[in-house]
């Protein structure tokens, strides 16, 4: 045998292979890889319906067995349900109505983020914390530099599985010293793909990523699902074309959890599960009217599961009031790269000074505003394994744009007790987004006339929106009656407005100017 074969890399690595099998073979924990590694997993369009979280049908062994190992969050919101924007507000710990991400950012749309809150980006502030940074999947956020990552992976969107086995060898390098950030973002289970030509209905279902004909992606174990037995949300009606469309939705959500539980596995068999964080998550709800797009409870209610390696207390189920504005700085907080007393990462860059560097024009609009140098949100690290502590008082949420002909700016404040929703555009109908708009489950209602019931509303109710929505969240969760018009409630709506204008006071939000001229 040549003596070139015994190169001592070649040497190492096979080690390393032998006792991370070895390791994995009798549950021991292997030295190797650096410690505190992040995953971070993002699913596309998916509200809580996981078994963990009590659905009665849904088939998600992986993201179950991830809650018991972690925290699993019962109040978790989305600030947006409008997947670029969201997926800003993730990245930089800033509301979107702040950091510029306004709306969608391919095509025509064209949304970016100010170019200054590089300063606060979860890939930069991570790389500038030693991280080694590696994306795949959704990206859906712009400009490139701002979220600049590392090493960028490939893999289809639609196989979580596929996706999980492309990061194998980023997760398994053990040459590096540094620790590892994966941002892992499918496309399930949002809407696409085609209908299901199968289905014996006049408006048949999309179908949400599946393959067609019962057919299945390629190393995905597909679950099918009975539209009988699917649990219908109240913000739906339950009709034949809205259980069909969910059957599909919860064959998507379950090729996800097959791809979870994939990368966990690769996570033990490199040895580094024991030494990573993983969040599960969504950008914002499910993908039908009543869900996506809106500030409904069905937009911004998300799954949010957190496996912290490092905490004792596990299985934990928490109440407390977390947002997407939370998850760079606590991501951030576990690096240990997060100033706490000025809630701003511990090197700040110059602004000014990087983009010189780079030749860019330093007198452009580069920030509106806004300085940049602290988050909206705050890390939750600190309540992980704390069934009994609390967070949030109150949260936020906003929505101005999803695709660019959709202008309905949407302002929000909600606490235990009541939500209030400003509908700022309310003369106009509500703009449906493209998918929503051809759905069968809300078309099947649509054409039956304004009159016909669509969830807990009417058709009519639905497209023509008041300028106040406000309700009872204690007694009224599905968000049925508005009290913004009982004069029972005169003095709680003006409680409400006054927090919500003194939030975008805060915020610096433009559309404050609507309460004085509109």
């Amino acid at each position: 045998m040549p003596r070139r074969l015994f190169d001592h890399r070649l040497l190492r690595s096979l080690l390393l292979l032998v006792i991370a099998v070895a390791g994995h073979a009798v549950g021991a924990r292997v030295a190797v890889g650096a410690e505190k590694n992040i995953v971070f997993f993002i699913t596309d369009d998916e509200s809580p319906t996981l078994g963990c979280y009590g659905d009665p049908v849904a088939k998600t062994p992986h993201a179950d067995a991830l809650a018991a190992d972690g925290t699993r969050f019962t109040h978790a919101f989305a600030t947006t349900a409008s997947c670029s924007a969201s997926r800003s507000v993730v990245l930089t710990g800033l509301h979107n109505h702040v950091n510029g991400q306004y709306g969608h950012q391919h095509a025509y749309h064209k949304f970016t983020t100010f170019p200054d809150a590089i300063r606060l980006t979860l890939p930069q502030v991570l790389a500038r914390q030693g991280y080694r940074t590696g994306q795949i999947g959704k990206f859906h956020v712009a400009p490139e530099e701002v979220y600049h990552f590392e090493t960028y992976l490939r893999g289809n969107g639609r196989n979580a599985v596929q996706m999980a086995e492309n990061c194998r060898e980023f997760i398994s390098d053990h040459t590096e010293e540094r620790p590892f950030f994966l941002y892992f973002a499918t496309s399930d289970p949002h809407r696409g793909g085609g209908i299901d030509k199968q289905s014996e209905l006049a408006l048949k279902p999309d179908l949400f990523g599946n393959r067609p004909n019962d057919g299945s992606h390629v190393g995905v174990d597909e679950v099918f699902y009975d539209p009988a037995t699917v649990p219908v949300p109240a913000f739906l009606s339950d009709t034949p074309e809205t259980r069909e469309e969910l059957a599909q939705y919860y064959q998507s959500c379950s090729r996800v959890d097959q791809g979870l539980g994939r990368l966990i596995e690769i996570l033990k068999q490199a040895g580094v599960y024991h030494k990573t964080l993983i969040v599960f998550t969504s950008d914002h709800g499910m993908a039908f009217s009543g869900g996506k797009t809106t500030v409904y409870e069905g937009g911004l209610r998300v799954p949010f599961l957190v496996r912290n390696p490092y905490e004792q207390n596990r299985g934990v189920v928490s109440d407390a009031m977390i947002s997407h504005i939370d998850i760079t700085p606590s991501l951030l907080d576990f690096a240990g790269g997060l100033d706490a007393e000025a809630n701003a990462p511990k090197e700040l860059i110059d602004a000014d000074a990087y983009w010189r560097e780079r030749g860019e024009n330093v007198k452009e609009n580069r920030s509106g505003p806004h300085k940049f140098d602290r988050y909206h949100g705050r890390s939750w690290i600190p309540i992980l394994g704390k069934p009994d502590a609390k967070h949030w008082d109150q949260i936020h949420a906003s929505h101005t744009f999803h695709e660019i002909q959709m202008y309905y700016p949407m302002r929000v404040v909600r606490d235990r007790n009541y939500k209030l929703i400003w509908n700022i555009a309310a003369p106009l109908p509500y703009p449906f987004a493209s998918d929503l708009w051809a759905a069968s489950s809300w078309q099947s209602q649509y054409q039956k006339g304004l009159d016909a019931p669509y969830g807990k509303k009417t058709v009519g109710e639905y497209i023509q929106r008041p300028y106040f929505e406000l309700y009872d969240m204690q007694q009224d969760p599905h968000e049925a009656k508005n009290l913004a018009d009982d004069p029972r409630y005169a003095d709680t709506l003006q409680t409400y407005k006054k927090k919500l204008q003194a939030f975008q006071e805060e915020m610096g939000d433009p559309w404050i100017m609507k309460w004085e001229y509109e």
